[in-house]
């Protein structure tokens, strides 16, 4: 069996080394449309952008890894068609076989329209390598960044902004930052650690567009005030690259339709990543993490050989900005109470609860608390909430219980 993966990020170099740990013995070839090799994104918007590591620490495997495991990289080269009668792919000219083809097409940064001044130069997303590279120049001391959306991409690169010593103002249309993914008391603490560090941060405050000829020079505010500014960076929320999948007639819902094994609508075609969604709870969910990414990915690849087994997801994610490392366990999509609970040494954990169902944990610079807090979410463990609260309590005990 000849496998093509369309997508060189996480999901795909996860799936490959799963097929060739598991046996696979046929062809495997990687299609990806940036020029690099698979790797890793987190890093970007952090330790890359701040300049503590090179290109090739971002690298998830090294050249060397392909090679050894007959993997064929076929990179800077996007596929333009999927053919489901023929069981090929389209690169430029060449029609490429195959006998299975996995989709890890992953996602695109929302942009402002031109309209909204989105098309100015230095305006930049923080999605891939050459977003990352295209901005690093304009973070010396002293210059003024706006970064419009107050989710974690964006508190991220104010975080990188603020440290390296620029004057920063973060734009929230919403009510408040992470309001889509957290409660008050998670965006309270990032508030005030933004606060503390200098960055200005507009909640409730709508952009009307971005001013500038030829290059970004501020923004109008919904109000009519002007913010001046030397660049401008985007965050506001990612979309699923379904193009292809949809030209050629896959089902689509929020992201490319699976089902529980990560086969899309065609079941010679799999998909996953931040481009697939799947059964959960009833419903269809699709994750946006690396976390989801390489389990999701690993079970597909189990799948493609006959192992049958529905992917279970456990989400998890992260977000490092200054010197606080956020964990979070589980998702907190209908909570009704959140319960705080201090840590030693200053870190703090907020933990969601849907009755008496313990849902998701936020836990900042207290590991311990997201350790726990996963192991519980994942075995369908719910303490009381009122033993999470008490100080007393040693986490580590409830996973005796």
């Amino acid at each position: 069996m000849d496998v093509v993966v369309i997508g060189a990020g996480q999901a795909a170099a996860a799936l490959v080394a799963k097929l060739r740990a598991l046996g696979h013995a046929g062809a495997i070839t990687v299609i990806g449309d940036e020029p690099a090799p698979p790797y890793q994104r987190p890093p970007l918007s952090k330790a890359y952008l701040l300049g503590e590591i090179g290109k090739e620490r971002l690298w998830l495997r090294s050249p060397e890894f392909y090679e050894e495991n007959r993997i064929a990289l076929r990179l800077g080269q996007p596929v333009t068609a999927i053919d489901r009668i023929a069981k090929s792919v389209t690169l430029g000219d060449e029609a490429l076989p195959y006998d299975a083809l996995a989709l890890t097409t992953g996602a695109t940064p929302r942009r402002l329209p031109p309209a909204m001044g989105g098309a100015l130069e230095g305006v930049y997303t923080v999605r891939t390598l050459a977003d990352v590279d295209a901005m690093k120049a304009e973070f010396d001391p002293g210059r003024r960044v706006i970064i419009v959306g107050g989710g974690y991409i964006g508190l991220e690169a104010a975080a990188v902004a603020a440290t390296r010593g620029l004057d920063v103002t973060v734009i929230e249309m919403a009510p408040r930052i992470l309001q889509r993914v957290a409660a008050p008391e998670t965006a309270e603490y990032f508030r005030a650690l933004h606060a503390a560090h200098g960055v200005r941060i507009l909640e409730a405050t709508g952009l009307d567009h971005l001013t500038g000829q030829s290059r970004v020079s501020g923004a109008r505010l919904a109000s009519g005030q002007e913010l001046p500014a030397d660049f401008v960076i985007i965050g506001i929320g990612i979309v699923p690259n379904t193009g292809l999948a949809e030209a050629a007639g896959l089902a689509i819902d929020n992201g490319i339709r699976t089902d529980a094994l990560g086969r899309t609508s065609d079941h010679g075609i799999w998909a996953a990543g931040d481009c697939a969604s799947f059964p959960w709870r009833g419903g269809r969910l699709r994750l946006e993490s690396v976390g989801n990414a390489i389990d999701q990915a690993e079970a597909v690849a189990a799948n493609m050989l006959g192992a049958g087994l529905p992917y279970q997801a456990t989400p998890w994610f992260w977000s490092d900005q200054y010197d606080c490392k956020l964990q979070i366990a589980g998702l907190n999509s209908g909570h009704d109470r959140v319960v705080t609970r201090q840590a030693d040494g200053g870190g703090v954990s907020f933990w969601y609860f849907a009755g008496e169902r313990l849902l998701a944990v936020d836990a900042m610079n207290d590991a311990r608390a997201y350790m726990v807090g996963k192991r519980l979410i994942d075995r369908g463990q719910s303490p009381a909430a009122g033993v999470i609260a008490d100080p007393a309590t040693d986490l580590k005990s409830l996973l005796r219980a």
